[in-house]
């Protein structure tokens, strides 16, 4: 009773979780926010600009004395990408990790497409479009660094034609460079290199070769206007972000600064901002440690609606005759882990791993994903690597797992006797609990004992999750067989009989092949202990391998995988070690009991 007890306990802890987790975790948001992409998409005008002509109308950025012009943004036609790409000179852009071009006139980096990645599993699906132009609509998303500044004549900005030698191409080994001028004796030139990943470097000079000194600020922004197609989750953050100085990190979520409306960060020497996704991100690294930035989030519903990340940088003035250079840096790719860490170590960028979400419990996220991807770049497949990963767990847990097992063992052996003392003392519960604690102290056995295994793997399980579902190494990573991917559900149905039958199935009716492995595994490590006497109890261990059958069945197949085979290993340890204490095994009964009751 107390055995089958503590795994009541257990399993009610285990559904509590993957139902919150189901529900709360996985679940798409609600239609109201779907109806508001929608209305967003259908929307046509222009974002806020943080730097133009001095002629545009001008509103001042909180905490600062400098102006933030707004300006009118090209008409939106409803044309295709390909012809928004034709309509202004551009520069193209050509990495091992990215193609695209450069946009001229605003110097703007709006072409950008990731070499590496596509849209499927399949190798011949297009590659992923991470930034678009302005006028193509909805899928716009660029990142662009201008100028802005007061009585010193037209600055370079969203509508300013830089000029640029013909036929030049950015590459690792060959950076371009840009120029243009003021009329009033300014004269800007910006050089763009870029390594053989996704970091831009952009080096501007401004000469003034007028008669007065001038006062100017550089900006940089990132506008995308719409949110990710697909529905997030709250186990990832998507959304804006930046760190600032001894500030730390700044998230704001797409809901949020739609609340919000905007938001500003303390201003800082060093660190970065941007826009980030499940698996893309374009970050702006401002000039470190070479004056000040004043940090912007920003959202606006009026007319077209847009989210924008921007800083603007401390006036710098410059003297008659004299010039003055700036660095800053565009991240635009995939977050992949190694990639981006290495940027913050070698570049010295101030928390820049924190734009992959590792969440509340990194330490033991990243500790998970580092073993993982060790053991990948063994095996040279992630799914195995995953099963590699439970056996390195179960080995880690086993002297915890073990005791519980013996506790588990002993507690069977014990059986009689407590039943006994039930028979014996029916009408004193007190004295009930005082001899059976007396048994336990004297057997050293803790009831509770049974429940730890489960509880352990409760955070290993969310790490594992986690891991699967924000890191892009994970994405299309393929296991053996029909999975092509570990971080996406088992795509095959028993409802369509594996494909067999050629008909669309509702969600829910999605469980696939690893998800019905996990309920047998799980259904026999459930028939390794006796049949509670309790007809409730009974329930309860008929009904629980089904009902978490159907609820994995929506998880990424890759912990699914995890799940079954940890439910297989923990099956193979337990008998051996009820063997060894003399403890029956009741698989075989609990079956045989379950075909008698059917007969009868």
């Amino acid at each position: 009773m107390e055995n089958s007890r503590n795994f009541l306990i257990a399993m009610a802890l285990s559904i509590a979780v993957l139902i919150g987790w189901q529900f709360f975790v996985i679940s798409p948001r609600s239609e109201a926010q779907r109806q508001l992409e929608q209305s967003q998409q259908a929307t046509l005008q222009t974002p806020t600009t943080p730097a133009g002509t001095t002629q545009d109308p001008a509103v001042s950025p909180a905490g600062r004395e400098s102006v933030v012009p707004t300006s009118q943004s090209p008409e939106v036609t409803g044309q295709t990408r390909d012809t928004a790409l034709a309509a202004n000179p551009r520069i193209p852009i050509d990495t091992p990790s990215v193609s695209g071009s450069i946009n001229l006139q605003g110097a703007r980096l709006d072409d950008l497409r990731l070499k590496g990645y596509h849209e499927t599993v399949s190798d011949s699906s297009p590659t992923i479009v991470l930034l678009s132009p302005e006028t193509i609509g909805k899928d716009a998303y660029f990142a662009e660094l201008g100028y802005t500044g007061q009585n010193v004549g037209a600055l370079p900005g969203p509508q300013t034609l830089w000029t640029a030698t013909p036929g030049q191409t950015l590459t690792p080994a060959t950076p371009v460079t840009l120029t243009a001028t003021n009329g009033q004796g300014l004269t800007f030139t910006r050089t763009i290199s870029v390594d053989d990943k996704f970091m831009f470097t952009i080096e501007d000079r401004v000469a003034n070769t007028s008669g007065a000194p001038v006062a100017v600020s550089s900006y940089g922004r990132v506008v995308r206007f719409s949110k990710p197609e697909v529905a997030s989750a709250y186990v990832l953050f998507e959304g804006l972000l930046g760190v600032f100085g001894d500030d730390g990190l700044h998230e704001v979520k797409y809901h949020n600064i739609e609340e919000e409306k905007e938001t500003n960060p303390p201003s800082a020497s060093n660190g970065w901002l941007g826009i980030t996704d499940k698996y893309w991100a374009t970050a702006l690294i401002p000039p470190q440690n070479d004056g000040t930035f004043q940090p912007h989030f920003r959202y606006s519903a009026d007319g077209r609606s847009y989210y924008q990340s921007d800083y603007l940088e401390q006036p710098v003035t410059i003297e008659p005759g004299a010039t003055v250079s700036t660095s800053s840096r565009v991240f635009a790719g995939a977050k992949v882990v190694d990639v981006i860490n290495g940027y913050e170590h070698d570049l010295g960028i101030r928390q820049f791993g924190q734009l992959i979400d590792w969440g509340w419990f990194y330490f033991i996220t990243k500790p998970m994903f580092w073993a993982i991807d060790h053991l990948y770049t063994l095996t040279g497949n992630f799914g195995v690597a995953i099963l590699l990963i439970t056996v390195i767990l179960k080995l880690f847990f086993f002297p915890l797992a073990s005791k519980s097992y013996k506790s588990m063992a002993k507690m069977k052996t014990v059986q009689p006797k407590l039943t006994e003392l039930r028979e014996k003392y029916a009408d004193d519960r007190a004295k009930q609990q005082q001899e059976m604690m007396r048994i336990y102290k004297e057997e050293k056995i803790n009831p509770a004992a049974g429940c730890w295994p489960v509880l352990v793997q409760i955070p290993v399980f969310f790490a594992l999750y986690k891991v699967l579902y924000i890191t892009i190494e994970m994405r299309h990573a393929p296991f053996f067989g029909w999975i092509h991917d570990l971080a996406a559900p088992d795509p095959t149905s028993l409802f369509n009989l594996f494909g067999l039958i050629p008909i669309t199935l509702p969600h829910l009716l999605m469980v696939g092949v690893w998800p019905m492995l996990m309920g047998i595994t799980m259904f026999i490590q459930m028939r390794l202990n006796p049949t509670p006497p309790d007809p409730a109890q009974q329930m309860v261990f008929t009904w629980m391998p089904v009902i978490f059958t159907f609820m994995m069945a929506s998880f990424p197949a890759g912990l699914v995988i995890y799940w079954t085979w940890n439910n297989t290993l923990s099956i193979t340890q337990q008998s051996i070690i009820m063997k060894r204490h003399g403890a029956k095994i009741e698989l075989w009964d609990n079956l045989s009991g379950m075909f008698r009751k059917k007969k009868a």
